[in-house]
Protein backbone atom coordinates (compact mmCIF):
# COMPACT_ATOMS: atom_id res chain seq x y z
CA UNK A 1 0.00 0.00 0.00
CA UNK A 2 0.84 3.51 -1.20
CA UNK A 3 0.44 6.60 1.09
CA UNK A 4 -0.94 9.51 -0.71
CA UNK A 5 2.86 11.32 -0.03
CA UNK A 6 4.09 8.83 -2.13
CA UNK A 7 1.38 8.96 -4.56
CA UNK A 8 2.03 12.66 -5.00
CA UNK A 9 5.67 12.53 -4.96
CA UNK A 10 7.77 13.65 -8.14
CA UNK A 11 10.10 11.21 -9.47
CA UNK A 12 14.22 12.91 -9.59
CA UNK A 13 14.92 13.86 -13.23
CA UNK A 14 17.44 14.87 -15.24
CA UNK A 15 16.86 16.99 -18.65
CA UNK A 16 19.38 16.03 -21.28
CA UNK A 17 22.80 19.00 -21.59
CA UNK A 18 25.72 18.04 -23.24
CA UNK A 19 28.27 16.74 -20.29
CA UNK A 20 29.25 13.52 -18.87
CA UNK A 21 27.43 11.52 -15.78
CA UNK A 22 27.95 8.07 -14.64
CA UNK A 23 26.14 5.45 -12.55
CA UNK A 24 26.84 1.92 -11.46
CA UNK A 25 23.66 0.71 -13.29
CA UNK A 26 21.68 2.41 -16.16
CA UNK A 27 18.21 1.11 -17.57
CA UNK A 28 18.03 2.59 -21.59
CA UNK A 29 13.84 2.07 -21.56
CA UNK A 30 11.14 2.74 -19.08
CA UNK A 31 8.70 0.83 -20.45
CA UNK A 32 7.56 -2.29 -18.98
CA UNK A 33 10.83 -3.88 -18.43
CA UNK A 34 12.88 -0.88 -18.05
CA UNK A 35 11.08 0.00 -14.69
CA UNK A 36 9.97 -3.64 -13.70
CA UNK A 37 13.76 -3.96 -13.45
CA UNK A 38 14.19 -0.40 -11.60
CA UNK A 39 11.57 -1.07 -9.00
CA UNK A 40 13.20 -4.53 -8.50
CA UNK A 41 16.94 -2.84 -7.94
CA UNK A 42 15.48 -0.26 -5.40
CA UNK A 43 13.52 -2.61 -3.21
CA UNK A 44 16.85 -4.73 -2.95
CA UNK A 45 18.42 -1.89 -1.63
CA UNK A 46 20.72 -1.02 -4.92
CA UNK A 47 21.70 2.84 -5.02
CA UNK A 48 23.09 4.71 -8.09
CA UNK A 49 20.59 3.41 -10.55
CA UNK A 50 19.42 5.46 -13.88
CA UNK A 51 16.69 4.90 -16.04
CA UNK A 52 17.14 6.58 -19.92
CA UNK A 53 13.68 7.61 -21.29
CA UNK A 54 12.44 10.33 -23.38
CA UNK A 55 8.38 9.39 -22.97
CA UNK A 56 6.98 11.57 -20.28
CA UNK A 57 3.84 8.98 -20.47
CA UNK A 58 3.82 5.28 -19.74
CA UNK A 59 1.01 3.08 -21.52
CA UNK A 60 -0.28 -0.35 -20.95
CA UNK A 61 -0.50 -1.27 -24.27
CA UNK A 62 -2.15 -5.01 -23.39
CA UNK A 63 -5.60 -2.93 -22.90
CA UNK A 64 -5.74 -1.38 -26.85
CA UNK A 65 -7.03 -4.36 -28.07
CA UNK A 66 -10.53 -4.01 -25.71
CA UNK A 67 -10.34 0.24 -26.51
CA UNK A 68 -10.73 -1.02 -30.35
CA UNK A 69 -13.31 -3.33 -29.10
CA UNK A 70 -14.98 -0.63 -27.31
CA UNK A 71 -14.71 -2.53 -24.22
CA UNK A 72 -12.00 0.06 -22.25
CA UNK A 73 -10.93 3.21 -22.16
CA UNK A 74 -7.71 4.66 -24.22
CA UNK A 75 -7.50 7.30 -20.73
CA UNK A 76 -7.31 4.16 -18.13
CA UNK A 77 -4.11 3.15 -20.24
CA UNK A 78 -2.28 5.57 -19.73
CA UNK A 79 -0.07 7.27 -16.99
CA UNK A 80 2.56 9.52 -15.69
CA UNK A 81 6.24 8.15 -16.24
CA UNK A 82 7.33 10.38 -13.35
CA UNK A 83 5.43 8.67 -10.53
CA UNK A 84 6.61 5.49 -11.76
CA UNK A 85 10.01 6.05 -11.90
CA UNK A 86 10.63 4.33 -8.18
CA UNK A 87 11.89 6.39 -5.19
CA UNK A 88 15.85 6.53 -5.57
CA UNK A 89 16.10 6.13 -9.20
CA UNK A 90 17.47 8.88 -11.47
CA UNK A 91 15.29 9.60 -14.42
CA UNK A 92 16.99 10.75 -17.35
CA UNK A 93 14.63 12.50 -20.12
CA UNK A 94 16.34 11.28 -22.83
CA UNK A 95 16.74 9.13 -25.49
CA UNK A 96 19.72 6.77 -26.50
CA UNK A 97 21.80 7.49 -29.38
CA UNK A 98 24.59 5.16 -29.88
CA UNK A 99 25.65 2.83 -27.38
CA UNK A 100 29.34 1.94 -26.97
CA UNK A 101 30.14 -1.47 -24.29
CA UNK A 102 34.11 -1.32 -25.08
CA UNK A 103 33.63 1.87 -23.41
CA UNK A 104 30.66 1.15 -21.26
CA UNK A 105 29.21 4.57 -22.49
CA UNK A 106 26.07 5.91 -24.28
CA UNK A 107 25.48 8.77 -26.11
CA UNK A 108 21.98 10.45 -25.96
CA UNK A 109 20.05 12.49 -28.28
CA UNK A 110 20.47 15.27 -26.45
CA UNK A 111 24.48 15.32 -26.20
CA UNK A 112 24.89 13.54 -22.86
CA UNK A 113 27.59 10.97 -22.58
CA UNK A 114 26.43 8.33 -19.94
CA UNK A 115 28.56 5.75 -18.26
CA UNK A 116 28.09 2.50 -16.46
CA UNK A 117 29.64 -0.26 -14.57
CA UNK A 118 26.43 -2.21 -15.70
CA UNK A 119 23.96 -1.86 -17.81
CA UNK A 120 20.75 -3.19 -18.50
CA UNK A 121 19.13 -2.96 -22.30
CA UNK A 122 15.24 -2.84 -22.43
CA UNK A 123 14.30 -0.31 -25.04
CA UNK A 124 11.34 -2.00 -26.44
CA UNK A 125 10.49 -2.67 -29.86
CA UNK A 126 10.10 -0.07 -33.19
CA UNK A 127 7.18 0.41 -35.03
CA UNK A 128 8.54 0.53 -39.03
CA UNK A 129 5.33 2.28 -40.23
CA UNK A 130 6.98 3.67 -43.53
CA UNK A 131 7.94 -0.28 -44.13
CA UNK A 132 4.71 -0.56 -45.92
CA UNK A 133 4.77 1.89 -48.59
CA UNK A 134 1.66 4.06 -48.27
CA UNK A 135 0.51 3.34 -45.02
CA UNK A 136 0.80 6.49 -43.36
CA UNK A 137 -1.19 7.86 -45.65
CA UNK A 138 -3.89 5.36 -45.62
CA UNK A 139 -3.98 6.11 -41.83
CA UNK A 140 -5.35 9.15 -42.64
CA UNK A 141 -8.00 7.89 -44.15
CA UNK A 142 -11.28 6.78 -42.94
CA UNK A 143 -11.15 3.31 -43.45
CA UNK A 144 -7.42 2.47 -41.93
CA UNK A 145 -6.47 1.89 -38.11
CA UNK A 146 -3.93 0.18 -36.03
CA UNK A 147 -4.73 -0.46 -32.37
CA UNK A 148 -0.69 -0.56 -32.11
CA UNK A 149 -0.79 3.84 -31.81
CA UNK A 150 -2.41 4.76 -28.63
CA UNK A 151 -3.99 7.63 -30.51
CA UNK A 152 -5.47 5.17 -33.45
CA UNK A 153 -7.22 2.32 -31.34
CA UNK A 154 -10.35 4.18 -30.30
CA UNK A 155 -10.68 5.21 -34.07
CA UNK A 156 -10.95 0.82 -34.35
CA UNK A 157 -13.64 1.31 -32.90
CA UNK A 158 -14.96 3.81 -34.77
CA UNK A 159 -14.47 1.89 -37.71
CA UNK A 160 -16.00 -1.05 -36.62
CA UNK A 161 -19.03 0.57 -35.37
CA UNK A 162 -19.67 2.42 -39.21
CA UNK A 163 -18.78 -1.37 -40.68
CA UNK A 164 -21.88 -2.36 -42.53
CA UNK A 165 -20.46 -4.60 -44.66
CA UNK A 166 -18.22 -5.53 -47.53
CA UNK A 167 -14.36 -6.92 -46.70
CA UNK A 168 -12.29 -6.80 -43.20
CA UNK A 169 -8.96 -7.16 -43.83
CA UNK A 170 -6.40 -7.78 -40.84
CA UNK A 171 -2.51 -8.15 -41.34
CA UNK A 172 0.40 -9.66 -39.43
CA UNK A 173 3.59 -8.73 -40.37
CA UNK A 174 6.72 -11.33 -41.23
CA UNK A 175 8.57 -9.63 -38.60
CA UNK A 176 8.19 -10.62 -34.76
CA UNK A 177 5.84 -8.22 -33.10
CA UNK A 178 4.91 -7.60 -29.51
CA UNK A 179 1.98 -9.91 -28.32
CA UNK A 180 2.10 -11.53 -31.39
CA UNK A 181 -1.34 -12.87 -30.75
CA UNK A 182 -2.93 -9.01 -30.75
CA UNK A 183 -3.28 -9.08 -34.56
CA UNK A 184 -5.79 -11.74 -33.95
CA UNK A 185 -7.26 -10.20 -31.20
CA UNK A 186 -8.83 -7.71 -32.56
CA UNK A 187 -10.11 -9.90 -35.60
CA UNK A 188 -11.78 -11.76 -33.61
CA UNK A 189 -13.62 -9.31 -31.94
CA UNK A 190 -14.58 -7.36 -34.97
CA UNK A 191 -16.08 -10.99 -36.45
CA UNK A 192 -18.38 -10.89 -33.14
CA UNK A 193 -19.33 -7.62 -33.18
CA UNK A 194 -20.58 -8.37 -36.73
CA UNK A 195 -22.43 -11.50 -36.34
CA UNK A 196 -24.16 -9.18 -33.34
CA UNK A 197 -24.85 -6.40 -35.12
CA UNK A 198 -26.11 -8.18 -38.16
CA UNK A 199 -23.73 -7.66 -40.74
CA UNK A 200 -21.93 -10.76 -40.79
CA UNK A 201 -23.64 -12.29 -43.56
CA UNK A 202 -23.39 -9.83 -45.95
CA UNK A 203 -19.06 -8.94 -44.64
CA UNK A 204 -15.97 -11.33 -45.17
CA UNK A 205 -13.34 -11.14 -42.78
CA UNK A 206 -9.72 -12.12 -44.71
CA UNK A 207 -6.64 -12.77 -42.48
CA UNK A 208 -3.26 -11.60 -43.86
CA UNK A 209 -0.32 -12.73 -42.26
CA UNK A 210 2.96 -12.95 -43.14
CA UNK A 211 3.65 -15.83 -40.39
CA UNK A 212 3.65 -19.59 -41.55
CA UNK A 213 0.10 -20.86 -39.25
CA UNK A 214 -2.06 -18.89 -36.66
CA UNK A 215 -0.27 -19.58 -33.69
CA UNK A 216 3.09 -21.34 -32.79
CA UNK A 217 2.56 -23.58 -29.92
CA UNK A 218 0.06 -26.65 -31.17
CA UNK A 219 -2.45 -27.03 -28.28
CA UNK A 220 -3.34 -23.35 -28.89
CA UNK A 221 -3.38 -23.12 -32.70
CA UNK A 222 -5.97 -26.00 -32.58
CA UNK A 223 -7.88 -23.93 -30.40
CA UNK A 224 -7.76 -20.74 -32.68
CA UNK A 225 -8.41 -22.84 -35.61
CA UNK A 226 -11.66 -23.52 -34.62
CA UNK A 227 -12.45 -19.69 -33.89
CA UNK A 228 -11.13 -18.82 -37.46
CA UNK A 229 -13.97 -21.67 -38.86
CA UNK A 230 -16.38 -20.48 -36.26
CA UNK A 231 -16.12 -16.83 -37.53
CA UNK A 232 -15.99 -18.09 -41.44
CA UNK A 233 -12.36 -16.19 -42.01
CA UNK A 234 -10.50 -16.84 -44.60
CA UNK A 235 -7.24 -17.19 -43.47
CA UNK A 236 -4.34 -16.27 -45.64
CA UNK A 237 -0.53 -17.01 -44.53
CA UNK A 238 2.81 -16.00 -46.21
CA UNK A 239 1.00 -12.38 -47.26
CA UNK A 240 3.25 -9.50 -45.63
CA UNK A 241 1.59 -6.29 -46.37
CA UNK A 242 4.01 -4.33 -48.23
CA UNK A 243 1.75 -1.10 -49.39
CA UNK A 244 -1.56 0.11 -49.03
CA UNK A 245 -3.62 2.54 -51.15
CA UNK A 246 -5.65 4.63 -49.06
CA UNK A 247 -7.45 6.15 -52.19
CA UNK A 248 -8.43 3.02 -53.89
CA UNK A 249 -8.67 1.19 -50.51
CA UNK A 250 -6.74 -1.96 -51.75
CA UNK A 251 -3.81 -3.37 -49.82
CA UNK A 252 -0.75 -5.29 -51.86
CA UNK A 253 0.69 -8.06 -50.02
CA UNK A 254 4.27 -9.75 -51.15
CA UNK A 255 3.34 -14.11 -51.39
CA UNK A 256 5.78 -16.66 -52.44
CA UNK A 257 4.84 -18.91 -54.71
CA UNK A 258 7.02 -21.49 -56.99
CA UNK A 259 9.92 -19.92 -55.38
CA UNK A 260 9.68 -16.33 -56.61
CA UNK A 261 8.04 -13.24 -54.69
CA UNK A 262 4.55 -12.47 -56.23
CA UNK A 263 2.47 -9.58 -55.28
CA UNK A 264 -0.98 -10.07 -54.50
CA UNK A 265 -3.54 -7.35 -53.91
CA UNK A 266 -7.04 -7.45 -51.79
CA UNK A 267 -9.61 -4.57 -51.80
CA UNK A 268 -11.21 -3.36 -48.84
CA UNK A 269 -13.39 -1.67 -46.80
CA UNK A 270 -12.01 -1.61 -43.40
CA UNK A 271 -8.66 -2.61 -42.73
CA UNK A 272 -6.64 -2.87 -39.78
CA UNK A 273 -2.76 -3.21 -39.62
CA UNK A 274 -0.13 -4.55 -37.65
CA UNK A 275 2.89 -2.31 -38.72
CA UNK A 276 6.58 -4.59 -38.72
CA UNK A 277 8.50 -4.20 -35.75
CA UNK A 278 12.04 -4.27 -35.32
CA UNK A 279 14.85 -3.97 -32.64
CA UNK A 280 15.30 0.39 -32.42
CA UNK A 281 17.77 1.52 -34.52
CA UNK A 282 20.72 2.66 -32.46
CA UNK A 283 20.66 -1.05 -31.22
CA UNK A 284 20.92 -2.16 -34.85
CA UNK A 285 23.82 -0.48 -35.04
CA UNK A 286 25.88 -1.39 -31.91
CA UNK A 287 28.28 -4.15 -31.15
CA UNK A 288 25.23 -5.43 -28.52
CA UNK A 289 23.17 -6.67 -31.59
CA UNK A 290 23.57 -9.95 -33.98
CA UNK A 291 24.98 -8.51 -37.20
CA UNK A 292 23.98 -11.28 -39.69
CA UNK A 293 21.47 -14.60 -39.71
CA UNK A 294 17.83 -14.63 -38.13
CA UNK A 295 18.14 -12.69 -35.21
CA UNK A 296 20.07 -10.27 -37.08
CA UNK A 297 19.69 -6.49 -35.48
CA UNK A 298 18.22 -7.98 -31.96
CA UNK A 299 20.03 -7.61 -28.32
CA UNK A 300 22.19 -10.88 -27.71
CA UNK A 301 21.51 -12.35 -24.29
CA UNK A 302 21.91 -16.01 -22.92
CA UNK A 303 18.49 -17.11 -23.23
CA UNK A 304 18.59 -18.06 -19.58
CA UNK A 305 20.99 -15.90 -17.53
CA UNK A 306 20.01 -12.72 -20.02
CA UNK A 307 23.62 -11.83 -19.78
CA UNK A 308 25.27 -10.72 -22.99
CA UNK A 309 27.69 -12.77 -24.51
CA UNK A 310 30.04 -10.39 -25.31
CA UNK A 311 29.87 -7.93 -22.52
CA UNK A 312 29.35 -9.52 -19.35
CA UNK A 313 28.01 -6.08 -17.71
CA UNK A 314 25.89 -5.91 -20.09
CA UNK A 315 22.32 -7.56 -19.29
CA UNK A 316 18.94 -7.57 -22.03
CA UNK A 317 15.19 -8.51 -21.61
CA UNK A 318 12.24 -7.61 -22.77
CA UNK A 319 11.16 -7.01 -26.67
CA UNK A 320 14.70 -5.64 -28.53
CA UNK A 321 16.18 -8.81 -26.76
CA UNK A 322 17.02 -12.06 -28.92
CA UNK A 323 15.23 -14.59 -26.83
CA UNK A 324 13.33 -16.95 -28.64
CA UNK A 325 9.90 -16.65 -27.05
CA UNK A 326 7.09 -14.39 -27.37
CA UNK A 327 7.41 -10.59 -26.88
CA UNK A 328 4.39 -10.08 -24.37
CA UNK A 329 4.62 -8.36 -20.83
CA UNK A 330 3.79 -11.18 -19.11
CA UNK A 331 7.16 -12.82 -20.19
CA UNK A 332 8.89 -9.41 -18.97
CA UNK A 333 7.70 -10.12 -15.51
CA UNK A 334 8.90 -13.89 -15.67
CA UNK A 335 12.20 -12.10 -17.00
CA UNK A 336 13.05 -9.35 -14.64
CA UNK A 337 13.47 -11.26 -11.61
CA UNK A 338 15.93 -13.45 -12.87
CA UNK A 339 17.75 -10.54 -14.33
CA UNK A 340 17.67 -8.85 -11.25
CA UNK A 341 18.96 -11.67 -9.03
CA UNK A 342 21.90 -12.27 -11.84
CA UNK A 343 22.75 -8.82 -12.63
CA UNK A 344 23.51 -8.42 -8.34
CA UNK A 345 25.23 -11.60 -8.34
CA UNK A 346 27.83 -10.54 -11.05
CA UNK A 347 28.22 -6.96 -9.66
CA UNK A 348 29.31 -8.94 -6.23
CA UNK A 349 31.19 -10.97 -8.20
CA UNK A 350 29.51 -14.28 -8.44
CA UNK A 351 28.46 -16.38 -11.56
CA UNK A 352 24.83 -15.76 -12.02
CA UNK A 353 22.94 -18.72 -11.20
CA UNK A 354 18.96 -17.54 -11.57
CA UNK A 355 17.38 -19.55 -15.17
CA UNK A 356 14.40 -18.13 -16.94
CA UNK A 357 12.83 -20.83 -18.63
CA UNK A 358 10.99 -19.09 -21.71
CA UNK A 359 7.63 -18.40 -20.16
CA UNK A 360 5.31 -16.48 -22.06
CA UNK A 361 1.76 -15.58 -22.33
CA UNK A 362 -1.08 -14.36 -24.59
CA UNK A 363 -4.22 -13.85 -23.55
CA UNK A 364 -6.55 -14.35 -26.87
CA UNK A 365 -9.52 -12.66 -26.92
CA UNK A 366 -11.78 -14.86 -29.40
CA UNK A 367 -14.80 -12.97 -29.01
CA UNK A 368 -16.68 -10.47 -26.35
CA UNK A 369 -16.93 -12.06 -23.19
CA UNK A 370 -14.48 -14.72 -24.36
CA UNK A 371 -10.97 -15.80 -23.76
CA UNK A 372 -8.12 -18.31 -24.73
CA UNK A 373 -4.93 -17.92 -22.39
CA UNK A 374 -2.04 -19.28 -24.14
CA UNK A 375 0.98 -19.95 -21.42
CA UNK A 376 4.05 -21.87 -22.87
CA UNK A 377 7.65 -21.51 -22.21
CA UNK A 378 10.71 -22.12 -24.48
CA UNK A 379 9.99 -25.98 -25.34
CA UNK A 380 6.61 -24.68 -27.27
CA UNK A 381 4.92 -26.84 -24.10
CA UNK A 382 1.72 -25.38 -22.14
CA UNK A 383 2.73 -24.01 -18.60
CA UNK A 384 -0.10 -23.16 -17.14
CA UNK A 385 -0.29 -20.76 -14.07
CA UNK A 386 -3.61 -21.93 -12.87
CA UNK A 387 -3.84 -25.69 -12.67
CA UNK A 388 -7.44 -26.29 -11.89
CA UNK A 389 -8.11 -24.43 -14.52
CA UNK A 390 -8.87 -25.95 -18.48
CA UNK A 391 -6.81 -23.14 -20.31
CA UNK A 392 -7.06 -24.87 -23.55
CA UNK A 393 -10.36 -23.74 -23.91
CA UNK A 394 -12.56 -20.18 -24.19
CA UNK A 395 -13.35 -18.97 -21.17
CA UNK A 396 -15.52 -16.01 -19.63
CA UNK A 397 -13.25 -15.85 -16.26
CA UNK A 398 -10.24 -15.89 -18.19
CA UNK A 399 -11.91 -12.50 -19.89
CA UNK A 400 -12.64 -10.97 -16.99
CA UNK A 401 -9.10 -11.33 -15.88
CA UNK A 402 -8.00 -9.47 -18.61
CA UNK A 403 -10.01 -6.68 -18.72
CA UNK A 404 -9.74 -6.20 -14.99
CA UNK A 405 -7.40 -8.20 -13.14
CA UNK A 406 -4.34 -8.59 -15.40
CA UNK A 407 -3.79 -4.01 -15.56
CA UNK A 408 -4.40 -3.82 -11.75
CA UNK A 409 -1.90 -6.60 -11.33
CA UNK A 410 0.50 -3.98 -13.33
CA UNK A 411 0.36 -0.89 -12.38
CA UNK A 412 -0.24 -2.14 -8.69
CA UNK A 413 2.55 -4.59 -8.80
CA UNK A 414 4.73 -5.37 -11.66
CA UNK A 415 5.31 -1.78 -12.04
CA UNK A 416 6.14 -1.34 -8.28
CA UNK A 417 8.61 -4.46 -8.47
CA UNK A 418 6.22 -6.67 -6.13
CA UNK A 419 4.89 -9.17 -9.50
Amino acid sequence: MHTSEECRREAPVTSARPGHERYRVLIIGGGTAGISVAARLARAGQKDVAVLEPSRHHYYQPLWTLVGAGEARVEDTVRDEARLIPRGVRWLQDAAEEVDPARSEVRTRGGLRVGYDFLVVAPGIQLDWDEVAGLRDALETEHVSSNYDVRLAPKTWQLLQRFQGGTALFTHPATPVKCAGAPQKIMYLAADHFRRTGVAERSKVIFGSGAKALFGVKPFAAVLEGVVKRYGIDARFEHDLVAVDGGKREATFQVPRDGKQERVTVPYDLLHVTPPQSAPDFIKRSALAWREGACAGWVKADKHTLQHPDFPNVFALGDASDLPTSRTGAAVRKQAPVLVDNLLSVMAGRAPSARYDGYASCPLTTGYGKLLLAEFDYDGKPAPSFPLIDTLQERRDMWLMKKYGLPHLYWSLMMRGRA
